[in-house]
Order: structure tokens, then C-alpha cells, then sequence
């Protein structure tokens, strides 16, 4: 009983965010068609909306993403696969394919991946406690990457767990599962580089919205159970490979 409430009262508070109740709403619902210039433009005002704070609630799902272009490279492919949060076992998985129609420009990568990301999140038919995003967050030189984008524009949570580094610097983490270093670009901490598994390559995590880094931390060690990448952002990039679009 209390879960229906909780449940239901997380989708007011979307539905709230998503009709203007708050003022930067309709900068968050954006026009995808635009030019490079001008998404660099939105970028910088879209950072501003971020907002690092702990978890409100507890999370019990976590939905994990990743796209892929199509073997003829004029569609985008994105999956959201829904975890249990305890176990990390599959719950569901959808995706979708859209027409890719902005050019690839560094930095901009969410122009082109955050429109099918999104629509494949809303295609579940549970909204997640936890999005992980395979990509950056707010270790992105104008702070809106990926994560920051699609968590955003949904208003959940949002961890940006990426395999390589976009921006920034850090020294080497120890060889261990948990050791960690700071992600610093330009005087500001904006991320983390993880070592999830003993002896692997790092994970840079970052906040992708309404979470705080130590919590962003924690969440990825916690799914990355058996692999280097998060299970749900791992199982998302599997599935995809199902599609075989």
C-alpha cells in the first residue's frame, strides 16, 4: 500500500516537473532540431538546472541504458533494461530505434542519443528509482552530458557511468575493487574515477542529476556485482545486440 503511494506520488512529482510548475521547464522540454551552435548555447543554460543532492527516496529498480547506431548508420538504437536493485536481476527491457539526424560533434553526444534514450525509458511500464546512463554526466566541459541531459529532461535520478574519459584528469586509483580518484577539470571535482573490479580498467562516474556523487559511487559499485560495467548499462548494451537492427 505504501509503495502504491510512493509510486504514485513520484509520478506527480514528474508530471508536476513536466507542466511548467517549475521555471525552467520548458527549457528542459527543448526542440531536438537545432544546429550545433545553438545546442551549445542550450547546453550552458541546461547546466544550470542539475541539481546534486542525496537521494529523496529509496530506490528499489534501477534501469540501466545504452544506444547503438543501426548497421546502415542512419537510425539510432537505444535500450533501457529495469533491474531489481537488491539483485540486479532483469525486470524488463524495451527499446527503440529514431532517425539520427544530428551530426556527431564532440560534445554534443546527448543530441543525438538522448531522444531514443529517452523514449526507451518512458517505454517501460515502471517508472525506474535509478537511471544509469552509459556515458557522462556532469564530467562533460560544460557539464551537461549525457546523464545530465536524459535525467533532466525525465526527472529521476541519474548516474553517468562511462568507460572513457571525456574531460579532465586524475591520478591513478589503487589496483583494488573501490579505490578511487578524483575527476578534476578546470579547479572542479566532476567525477570520479572508479575501479569496480580488481585489476580493471576505471569507470568514470558522475552525477547525472538529483544524486550526490558518493551516492553515484556507491550505486555503481553496488551494480557492478560481477563485471566492470554496471549490470543494468551492461545488460541494456546485450539486449541491443538481440535488436540486430
Amino acid at each position: 500500500m505504501l509503495s502504491t503511494f510512493s509510486s504514485r506520488l513520484s509520478d506527480f512529482r514528474f508530471q508536476f516537473s513536466v507542466f511548467g510548475l517549475r521555471p525552467w521547464c520548458k527549457l528542459l522540454h527543448h526542440n531536438w532540431d537545432i544546429s550545433p551552435r545553438e545546442a551549445v548555447a542550450l547546453q550552458r543554460r541546461l547546466a544550470a538546472a542539475v541539481r546534486i543532492e542525496p537521494l529523496a527516496g529509496p530506490v528499489r529498480t534501477v534501469a540501466g541504458t545504452d544506444c547503438a547506431m543501426s548497421r546502415d548508420g542512419k537510425s539510432i538504437l537505444a535500450a533501457a533494461v529495469l533491474c531489481d536493485a537488491r539483485t540486479m536481476a532483469v525486470l524488463e527491457s524495451a527499446w527503440v530505434s529514431r532517425p539520427c539526424t544530428f551530426p556527431y560533434v564532440p560534445g554534443l553526444l546527448s543530441f543525438r542519443e538522448a531522444p531514443a534514450t529517452i523514449e526507451a525509458v518512458e517505454k517501460l511500464s515502471r517508472r525506474p528509482d535509478l537511471l544509469m546512463c552509459d556515458g557522462q554526466g556532469l564530467a562533460h566541459p560544460r557539464r551537461i552530458g549525457l546523464a545530465c541531459h536524459v535525467g533532466l529532461w525525465l526527472d529521476i535520478p541519474t548516474i553517468g557511468a562511462a568507460k572513457s574519459l571525456l574531460c579532465g584528469e586524475h591520478r591513478e586509483p589503487g589496483a583494488r575493487r573501490g579505490c578511487r580518484a578524483a575527476l578534476r577539470h578546470k579547479g572542479e571535482t566532476v567525477g570520479l574515477a572508479l575501479r569496480t573490479r580488481d585489476g580493471v580498467k576505471c569507470v568514470y562516474v558522475s552525477v547525472g542529476h538529483r544524486i550526490t556523487l558518493s551516492e553515484a559511487a556507491r550505486w555503481t559499485l553496488r551494480a557492478a556485482k560481477f563485471h566492470r560495467l554496471p549490470e543494468p548499462s551492461r545488460q541494456a548494451h546485450l539486449y541491443l545486440k538481440t535488436v540486430g537492427l
